[in-house]
């Protein structure tokens, strides 16, 4: 049945693509298994999970193969194909090859070349675009339940694409299970979108009292908390009022109480409104508008 949603690859094809799955293809190692690069011989490059254990993790599988399979948009990562071998599962996606927006945010290795500002308002943009996509497509609500800067992946122009869709699932016909699912997601792009600004793990924080979690962000509203919680990357480069909007959009979407957050097609309308002060150059970038524009040290 899968065969008709998802490409169904051949294993010695794939096999051959990642060097018999070597070490030296190896590109990450995640819950349910290992991820390769493959190599096609046209040049083309995809990124190849490796799932051993299978019966541990058929649910998940299914699931991503038929959301995956079934939704296609810019936002949300493209699903090559799928192969069946023995108890090997492979899922092969085309590769991203600026990696997860975790890294980007939080690595050593990235920070040398941290993310500016307006790439910085690409990503949220995109995330919600994709997820306002899953929540209010036309073919019924589908929820993520695993947002996290670490399921963002970049492809070479830094346009996101959503992926670990292994929780997925078309929200049920109950209209308060609905709504408590779509607000998680809500909640997980606002954590994201905390990342973003303050260049904290905000996923290790703990949200789970109400208290802490208003006081908190009442505290981040405040202008003079708020220019110390900034990341240090993004002070004096001029775009203090559009993080601080961002922030506000990020702090609705914390709302201790999930019926107040908006819906991820409010928050996509209000992270493109803030948008609108930068204009898109091309596919690669973001600039702000010339008369807007921080001035430039001379050498």
């Amino acid at each position: 049945m899968l065969g008709n949603i998802v490409k169904r690859l051949n294993f010695v094809g794939i096999s051959k693509a990642t060097a018999n799955f070597s070490q030296a293809k190896k590109i990450g190692l995640g819950r349910m298994g290992t991820m390769y690069m493959a190599t096609l011989p046209d040049g083309r490059f995809l990124a190849v999970k490796r799932i051993v254990d299978s019966q541990q993790f058929e649910e998940q599988i299914v699931s991503e193969l038929k959301t995956l399979g079934t939704l296609k948009h810019k936002n949300l990562l493209s699903l090559f194909g799928f192969c069946v071998e023995s108890n090997i599962r492979l899922l092969v996606y085309k590769y991203m090859s600026n990696g997860n927006l975790f890294d980007w945010i939080h690595s050593v290795k990235h920070r040398r070349k941290t993310l500016q500002w307006p790439l910085r308002l690409k990503v949220a943009v995109g995330v919600a675009r994709g997820l306002a996509r899953l929540h209010h497509g036309g073919r019924g609500q589908v929820v993520h339940l695993n947002i996290s800067s670490k399921c963002i992946l970049l492809d070479k122009n830094f346009e996101p694409k959503l992926s670990n869709f292994g929780k997925a699932m078309l929200a049920v016909h109950d209209e308060f299970c609905e709504m408590a699912l779509v607000k998680e997601d809500v909640h997980g792009f606002g954590v994201v979108l905390l990342e973003l600004i303050t260049g904290m793990d905000c996923s290790r924080m703990n949200f789970s009292s109400n208290s802490i979690l208003n006081e908190w962000i009442g505290n981040l509203l405040s202008t003079s908390y708020f220019k110390d919680a900034m990341d240090r990357f993004l002070i004096g480069q001029g775009f203090d009022d559009e993080i601080f909007q961002l922030l506000k959009v990020a702090c609705n979407c914390l709302d201790c109480i999930p019926d107040q957050r908006p819906t991820m097609l409010q928050v996509y309308e209000d992270i493109k409104a803030i948008t609108k002060r930068c204009e898109v150059v091309d596919d690669s970038e973001i600039q702000m508008q010339p008369e807007i524009c921080p001035a430039t040290s001379q050498d």
